[in-house]
């Protein structure tokens, strides 16, 4: 069945298909901003490259609640097919993307009110239209640890999606896993950094695999198309990749 999620799951299915030559392997940008003109930069080349577009809003930035742009997804989206028409992309090349979509912006409330408030964002990213749904549960809420073990993070994951299946059956495709910085980037410098390691990318991998299909069930388990990780990159950090070939052995 082709869905609006259709061109991501192609996307995330040719990278593992070994018939797929690797010089032929493609995968897409995720242009992550609010601003009107980065938006009718990555619009019109989309225009002109007659290749699909990426189009994410993080929890902060955009919400139910209005975030710090003041727009619901619903406005964001409407803003996002207003600069499209001006600069002649098509609607069916765009696809919007929701980053970090979870309690982080009430996480200073207790965990049930803040999870009840980041179902209603997810609900209405899903019933804007959005496809790609990063589940980020992973910030401790009022009283409970900073980092929470990975059964906590994948059944609050869970919880999120079938908040996001009820509004829009079938519809997106999901990203799980957080180790990377906090929506809107780190608030100190940092000097450095600790990669994931292999073992616990797998770790949080089966968890929420096995949490998801329980759940869910199969057909939503196979709509999660990535995983996140720290590969050990950041802004004021020197990058070291040496480690990266671990990562080889799990993909």
């Amino acid at each position: 069945m082709t869905t609006a999620a259709t061109p991501l799951l192609m996307l995330a299915r040719q990278i593992h298909d070994q018939t797929v030559p690797a010089r032929r392997r493609r995968g897409i940008t995720s242009v992550c901003s609010a601003h009107p003109l980065v938006l009718e930069a990555a619009l019109s080349r989309a225009a002109r490259t007659r290749h699909p577009v990426l189009i994410e809003a993080t929890c902060n930035q955009v919400n139910q609640e209005g975030g710090y742009t003041g727009m619901t997804p619903a406005a964001f989206r409407d803003m996002v097919y207003d600069i499209a028409r001006r600069v002649d992309c098509p609607r069916e090349r765009i696809l919007l993307g929701g980053d970090h979509l979870g309690p982080n912006p009430w996480k200073s409330l207790p965990a049930e009110e803040a999870m009840e408030r980041a179902q209603a964002m997810i609900a209405a990213y899903a019933e804007a239209g959005f496809v790609k749904l990063h589940l980020d549960a992973s910030m401790g809420c009022r009283g409970e640890a900073a980092a929470l073990p990975d059964a906590v993070v994948a059944r609050r994951a869970c919880t999120l999606a079938a908040r996001a299946e009820a509004a829009r059956p079938g519809q997106a495709a999901y990203v799980i896993g957080t180790e990377v910085p906090v929506p809107g980037g780190v608030a100190d410098s940092l000097d450095h950094l600790c990669p994931t390691s292999p073992t616990a990318a797998l770790q949080t991998l089966r968890i929420h695999e096995e949490i998801f299909t329980t759940t869910l069930g199969q057909d939503v388990w196979e709509r999660v198309i990535a995983l996140v990780v720290q590969p050990g990159v950041e802004f004021g950090v020197d990058a070291d990749f040496s480690h990266l070939r671990q990562f080889r052995v799990i993909l």
